[in-house]
């Protein structure tokens, strides 16, 4: 295809191609004929390819035709929804969040983090989950309104991120039907014995947990670690460990999971925080969210 190819040429053929005849087109085009000729010719020269043969007093497609017809058909049937969905659009524009939320922060907290804001009826919720210096970095360039994360941003004199502790919570551990009476027999000295699953470095609440044992004299039997605390509890749910989570999740998880609480570690808590790159926030859905506290 040469850089002369344009979608005018390709309506002109679609027209033919609906009407079945170059004078037909032309009429409904209000065009003359010999222009519409011209520019279906100039279509046919770009692609390479006869797209019409005659077929009695009218065109018929040929089976290069066909094929362009195609694709001209959806091209120009979506073409033909733009009025309307730019008419909609402007009539009701939607408020966009581009929210990251690091790795080390439970899915559930950032879904209750979101609660005042995820009804809103024009929202457009644009979702990142990665590392957080990542993340950081990306808010740091705009790329990103709000970074949930389990801890605050750290001082740095480059980057002027702003944190705010919106919640924290007591740890619980759960446990699948199955691994529930063995776990409650002199817990927490239990989790020495039975499969215990635990989140990775990556999260600040895994230091917290490896103090809280070695405070009490426990080797807990880890038997799994993982990064994604999502992908802990689904593990957790089918019975391969009993594992940690945020006290305040412990409802939803119980209900969803089919899980239930062992007992709490006591005096540990999971923090939850929101960070942003301006100290005056002037984003609507920003602002709603810095209000809340879990």
């Amino acid at each position: 295809m040469t850089q002369h190819f344009n979608y005018r040429h390709l309506h002109y053929f679609w027209v033919v191609a609906k009407e079945g005849s170059m004078t037909k087109a032309a009429s409904r085009l209000n065009i003359a004929v010999q222009t519409i000729s011209t520019q279906v010719h100039e279509l046919e020269k770009d692609l390479g390819h006869l797209l019409f043969k005659p077929a009695g007093r009218g065109l018929a497609l040929t089976d290069a035709g066909f094929a362009a017809m195609k694709l001209a058909d959806q091209i120009f049937q979506i073409g033909e929804k733009l009025p309307s969905i730019v008419s909609g659009s402007a009539a009701t524009p939607r408020n966009r969040l581009a929210l990251g939320v690091a790795d080390g922060l439970p899915k559930l907290v950032s879904k209750q983090l979101l609660d005042s804001v995820i009804h809103e009826q024009q929202i457009q919720l644009v979702c990142h989950e990665g590392e957080f210096d990542d993340l950081l970095a990306d808010l740091a360039l705009h790329r990103l309104d709000l970074v949930f994360a389990d801890r605050p941003a750290p001082v740095n004199k480059n980057m002027s991120l702003y944190s705010q502790e919106l919640g924290r919570s007591p740890i619980s551990w759960l446990a699948a039907p199955d691994l529930l009476a063995k776990a409650k027999i002199n817990f927490p000295y239990s989790l020495a014995s039975i499969p215990v699953i635990m989140p990775t470095y990556h999260s600040t609440v895994r230091f917290k947990l490896d103090l809280w044992f070695e405070k009490l004299g426990i080797t807990p039997n880890v038997v799994g670690e993982f990064e994604d605390n999502a992908l802990m509890v689904t593990f957790g749910s089918s019975g391969f460990g009993v594992f940690p989570a945020a006290s305040i999740l412990t409802n939803e998880l119980e209900h969803h999971y089919q899980v239930h609480q062992i007992g709490a570690c006591e005096d540990i808590h999971e923090y939850f925080y929101a960070i942003r790159s301006e100290k005056r926030t002037h984003h609507p859905l920003v602002q709603s969210i810095l209000k809340q506290v879990l």
